[in-house]
């Protein structure tokens, strides 16, 4: 054993760790050097201490309780599930001994793993248990004991840690604060809330402001709500607003609406009718649409709203498009109706043009 190795097998005890039997949502790890130690004492000096011990690459990790619902999270490549935690040829295979367990309802936990390389974080991963992982042959040291609320507290620090704004620093963010979002504690809540302010990089905010609205139930779709009608930032309520149409709460959409005849911005109002398009039931789209072609006063918004047009299901914008192309009473609009009615190869719409050239 390397002497750098014995040193950090030997800080364990010193940092209130002591060896423990294998749990239940320890991962299914293959070509990794696998230790197993329980957490006693306060989790961040501990977690701070083992990371400043690592000399050499490890693999540092725990399992929390994760938010419910079909949160499975793994690697999918040519129908093999698995991931590969270091850089591999591509040849390789992943077979874990023994069967996964088939659950009927969604994973409980969450795997929350750290890479650790010359005594800091290179990256933050996170994956349900039943996920299969190759270490790569590194040290991959299991800690048992960590409660929700200390993992968050340990993520949010990872997160805010953006002071040079490098892509390493960042990719590193991402994956904390979506691996925060997926936290069962309520404290996950107000930390996202934190990551969400205006002080915060704009990459970290829009992070956040995806996660808080698509995984934390009301309280994310309140405070996306308030960021899409409220934020400043222009790009900033354009992509609130994005994230309020990959919500499945009704009360999002609504949301999208109002931002669709009201926002102050062009590009705004106007990409919120493109995601209603693809999102909305036909009725709730089509009035919102309509509505900017009528009486929105930017030329460039009824251009986006008859694009928004051209992305509903089934043809359904059709037949709006040949009233637009017969009725309008802006000739601009009128020619870019024309436009998408020939880009659609739609029957009707052939039809219609047909009807014009004779």
């Amino acid at each position: 054993m390397k002497p750098a190795s014995w040193l950090a097998l030997v800080s364990f005890a010193a940092l209130g760790f002591l060896v423990s039997p294998a749990p239940a949502q320890q991962p299914r790890v293959e070509n990794a050097r696998m230790e197993t130690r329980a957490v006693s004492g306060g989790f961040e000096n501990i977690f701070q201490g083992l990371v400043a011990a690592q000399s050499s690459p490890a693999w540092i990790g725990y399992a929390v309780p994760v938010i419910k619902g079909d949160r499975q999270s793994c690697c999918w490549s040519n129908d093999v599930r698995g991931c590969f935690l270091e850089p591999h040829s591509g040849n390789e295979t992943i077979t874990v001994n023994g069967n996964p367990t088939v659950r009927l309802e969604g994973p409980t936990h969450l795997m929350v793993l750290f890479r650790v390389e010359n005594r800091q974080i290179g990256k933050v991963r996170s994956f349900t248990p039943d996920c299969e992982l190759d270490g790569g042959g590194l040290p991959f040291l299991w800690l048992t004991g960590v409660t929700g609320a200390d993992s968050v507290k340990v993520l949010l620090g990872i997160a805010k840690d953006t002071a040079g704004a490098t892509r390493e620093q960042l990719r590193r963010a991402d994956s904390a604060v979506s691996a925060i979002a997926l936290h069962a504690d309520p404290s996950a809540d107000s930390a996202l809330d934190e990551l969400i302010a205006v002080n915060q990089p704009d990459q970290v905010r829009r992070q956040a402001i995806f996660w808080i609205g698509n995984a934390r139930g009301q309280h994310g779709i309140d405070v996306v709500t308030r960021v899409a009608r409220e934020d400043p930032n222009d790009k900033m309520r354009e992509h609130a607003m994005f994230a309020l149409t990959q919500s499945k709460d009704p009360k999002a959409l609504s949301v999208v609406v109002d931002m669709a005849h009201n926002d102050k911005n062009a590009r705004v109002r106007g990409q919120a009718l493109f995601w209603l398009a693809q999102r909305a039931g036909q009725k709730v789209a089509q009035s919102a649409i309509t509505d900017a072609i009528t009486n929105d006063p930017e030329t460039e918004v009824k251009k986006k709203a008859l694009f928004a047009l051209t992305q509903m299901p089934s043809g359904e914008g059709i037949p709006m498009l040949i009233q637009v192309a017969r009725t309008n009473h802006n000739a601009e609009v009128r020619k870019q109706a024309m436009f998408w009615l020939g880009q659609s190869k739609d029957e009707r719409a052939l039809r219609y043009i047909e009807e014009v050239l004779k």
